[in-house]
Parts: structure tokens; C-alpha cells; sequence
């Protein structure tokens, strides 16, 4: 009906209003109220009554507000506009035709048309898009425990509640952008809002700082994150030798097996150095016996010569 009624006044008015709507992209935040901005001129005074003011969308030419006959008319209104949009009543005599949409959703994103008649007649199209920030950046990481040099690990960044789809960076410690080896993920829930997911897949050095850094391509908002992980730094990477973890397990056992060498035979050695020395004073203990009996013999045999 409000398709043949738009057919009706543009065969009956040759001359056009002059409506302006903006030329660049509307931006509306997620769930607050936004203004669609439509003015006119180039008519002299008139009632009210006069005036008929039609918002639809362009693709559809569904109806998102109507007005005529000096009131809203929403019987054709498009049903998820309902309760949800007005005009500025007071402000129509002046020119200003704007439409007010509360409650912003993602599904409202579009074109949308101003028309708008009033002893002649004029519109304009104008571009709405939808934004809504995401949550600040979160960084992990797995697995989390016996990092060392050389080892592969997936750092993950995530962030929710954000539209459109944002853009993830990974930059090393030293601001380089890391473009290899990263996944990315971005999941809409029922209100079209995205949860975003990127995967970077690193293999570490012995100290090594990553950066996600999220982008919003409407809101010029940016959000980081940063991380640092201090891998496991031993001695055979300190040298510059690298083993393989089996050979590395090796080298421990023999070093093990050459300790406990080492200590057993600084413990026989020990016996050896204890059992030699008690040798040694029971010859000299023997040896002082036999030079006391000697003694004794002789002064005995040298005491009947006395007597």
C-alpha cells in the first residue's frame, strides 16, 4: 500500500523537494538510540496536514515510519521497528524530517530512504552501520609449565561482543608484525555481535614477549594484549649445544652412573688407606713385643752371671 501510494505522488509532482540526508555513513552504537538525520526545504509555509513523511528501507521498500494526515501512520510499519521509532513533531514545521531508532540492533544496519512530500515532493537515501566495541583482548597460552627453548606453543587471543568483524595483529617483542603460522576465528551469536579467536603458533626463545593487537574498523578503537614467556634455559643451550630430548636424557644417566662410580671407589679407596694403616701398627705393635721380650731374656740370662 505504501509502495503505490510513494507511485501515486511522484506521477503527481513534477517539481522535486530539496531533501538532504548525509552523504557519508551513519554510525550507530549497539543498543543505545541513534538519530537518522533527513531535513527539507524549498517550500513556502504549510500545515501540518500537509506534510507526509515516509522512512523505509531502500533494498525491501519496506516501511520503517510513516507519517500523514498530521499523525504517525505505522499500520504498514515493518514489525521489528515496532515501538521503536519517532519522528521530531514539534521540529516538522522547520524542515526537520530525522528519525529516531531506538534500542540500535545489528539487523538495522542498511540503506534507508527519506521522503518526504509537502506541496511537492523529494528524497534521499542515506547509509546506517552498525558498531558495537569488543571486549578488551585476553591472551594464553599452553602449555603453561616446562617451556623451554625450541618448543612449539599456540598463543591464543580472544575478544567478544563486538560488530563488524575486527582485525587481529601479532607483533613480536620488538614491534614486528607476525603474519605466519596465525588462524583466526570470528563467530556471530543470536544478536549478530562476534566473538573473535586468533591462534598464533610460535616456536620459543629463551625469553619472548607477543602482542595481539585488535582492531575496530568503524570505531577506530584499538585494544592489546601482551605476554612474556620465559622458557626453561639450560646449560647445553647456554653452550650452544642442542640435544634431543633423548639424548639429553642420556647424558644425565651416564653423569649419574660416573657420580656414583666416583663415590664408590673414593669408599674402597678409604677402606684400603684404613685397613693398611691398621697393618702397619700391628707389625709395629708386634715388632715392639718382641723387642721387649729380647730385653727381658737378656736380663734374665745376665742376673745368675752375678750371682
Amino acid at each position: 500500500m505504501l509502495a503505490l501510494l510513494l507511485c501515486a505522488l511522484l506521477a503527481l509532482h513534477a517539481d522535486a523537494l530539496d531533501v538532504r540526508v548525509p552523504e557519508s555513513p551513519a554510525v550507530a552504537l549497539f543498543g543505545t538510540d541513534a538519530v537518522l538525520n533527513c531535513s527539507f526545504s524549498g517550500v513556502s509555509e504549510f500545515n501540518l496536514s500537509e506534510l507526509s513523511v515516509f522512512w523505509q528501507l531502500s533494498d525491501t521498500k519496506r516501511a520503517v515510519h510513516s507519517f500523514w494526515q498530521s499523525r504517525d501512520q505505522l499500520s504498514d510499519q515493518e514489525e521489528r521497528f515496532s515501538n521503536r521509532t519517532s519522528l521530531f513533531p514539534d521540529q516538522l514545521p522547520a524542515g526537520n524530517a530525522s528519525l529516531l531508532l531506538r534500542r540500535v540492533r545489528v539487523a538495522d544496519e542498511g540503506s534507508y530512504l527519506c521522503f518526504v512530500r509537502v506541496q511537492t515532493y523529494g528524497s534521499g537515501a542515506m547509509l546506517m552501520q552498525v558498531a558495537a566495541p569488543f571486549s578488551k583482548p585476553l591472551v594464553t597460552w599452553g602449555p603453561e609449565s616446562a617451556l623451554k627453548p625450541g618448543d612449539v606453543v599456540a598463543l591464543s587471543c580472544v575478544a567478544y561482543g563486538g560488530y563488524p568483524e575486527a582485525e587481529v595483529l601479532w607483533q613480536d617483542g620488538a614491534g614486528r608484525n607476525l603474519t605466519d603460522n596465525v588462524t583466526i576465528s570470528q563467530v556471530a551469536n543470536e544478536e549478530g555481535l562476534f566473538s573473535v579467536r586468533s591462534v598464533l603458533t610460535v616456536i620459543l626463545e629463551p625469553s619472548s614477549t607477543y602482542s595481539c593487537r585488535l582492531m575496530h574498523p568503524l570505531l577506530g578503537e584499538e585494544g592489546q594484549a601482551s605476554v612474556t614467556i620465559s622458557a626453561y634455559f639450560s646449560l647445553f643451550a647456554a653452550q650452544g649445544l642442542v640435544f634431543p630430548p633423548l639424548a639429553l636424557w642420556l647424558t644425565v644417566a651416564l653423569a649419574v652412573c660416573l657420580l656414583a662410580l666416583l663415590v664408590a671407589l673414593a669408599a674402597v679407596c678409604r677402606r684400603k688407606i684404613r685397613e693398611s694403616c691398621e697393618e702397619m701398627r700391628a707389625e709395629e705393635e708386634a715388632k715392639e713385643l718382641e723387642e721387649a721380650k729380647e730385653l727381658e731374656e737378656a736380663k734374665s740370662a745376665e742376673t745368675p752371671l752375678k750371682s
